[in-house]
């Protein structure tokens, strides 16, 4: 047991033992004391009140509990949003799907988008910030995650622009868009079992899970697609390695 509490650079190397990771020790240390990490570098003399308290953050780390999960924050497309469990963390290669939708957004007339499957509501939120005349409705079966993706409407000021809708797909909803965007799951049922175990162990099975092939959900989007889209519509996806043909 410690006879006094450590400063900030005793606690990083402590924790940085522990995880063998020093990055995610300054992480997890910055949001125990409420400061950024620039401020452990320029006051690595100051005590760290409460050190039970951070090193019971590095446990669950070293119990391989996402970073994201522990702090519930991730950064994603340059800005930080709230996460937690009950929804997916967001992959920096999702901000590619940004990427293509909002290069058919600039070049075209899209006023009305729908996204399936929201999750923490990371890629309506990004669109609707970048996009202040676009209306979305975005769904999901998973209460929990539309409660985290409200929250960073709220956060970002986009709530008026986003209707969150818990339905599976687009049940229930009469009304044709001009752009229909998702990141569904598409890892095949059988290879669940062996993501590593942050990923496979902590986030949500249905944002994980695709069915045999991984592809269930991209057959339900394409019929959705086929009545829901307005002619020329434009219909964007995520898909996993080996899925693109």
């Amino acid at each position: 047991m410690r006879e006094s509490n450590p400063t900030v650079r005793e606690a990083l190397y402590e924790a940085s033992q522990i995880l063998q990771n020093q990055k995610e020790a300054a992480i997890l240390l910055a949001h125990h004391l409420g400061q950024d990490r620039l401020w452990l570098i320029t006051h690595d003399d100051e005590i760290v009140e409460n050190p039970s308290g951070y090193f019971a953050l590095v446990q669950r780390r070293a119990l391989h509990e996402p970073v994201e999960y522990i702090t519930e924050n991730v950064s994603f497309y340059g800005e930080t949003f709230h996460i937690a469990p009950g929804a997916l963390i967001p992959r920096p290669e999702t901000e590619l799907l940004i990427d293509q939708a909002k290069a058919v957004i600039e070049t075209e007339n899209i006023r009305h988008i729908a996204e399936i499957g929201t999750g923490s509501g990371i890629i309506a939120v990004m669109l609707a910030r970048l996009f202040p005349s676009l209306q979305i409705i975005a769904t999901d079966i998973n209460p929990e995650a539309l409660k985290i993706a409200k929250t960073n409407a709220r956060k970002f000021g986009v709530s008026d622009k986003i209707t969150f809708t818990e339905t599976s797909f687009l049940e229930g909803i009469n009304q044709n868009f001009d752009m229909i965007v998702s990141n569904p799951p598409y890892i095949p049922d059988a290879h669940v079992a062996g993501l590593d175990r942050e990923v496979g162990g902590y986030d949500p099975h249905l944002a994980l899970a695709g069915g045999a092939d991984g592809l269930d959900a991209y057959r339900m989007l394409t019929l959705r697609a086929a009545s829901a889209l307005r002619n020329g519509g434009h219909l964007i996806v995520e898909v996993g390695i080996g899925q693109v043909e």
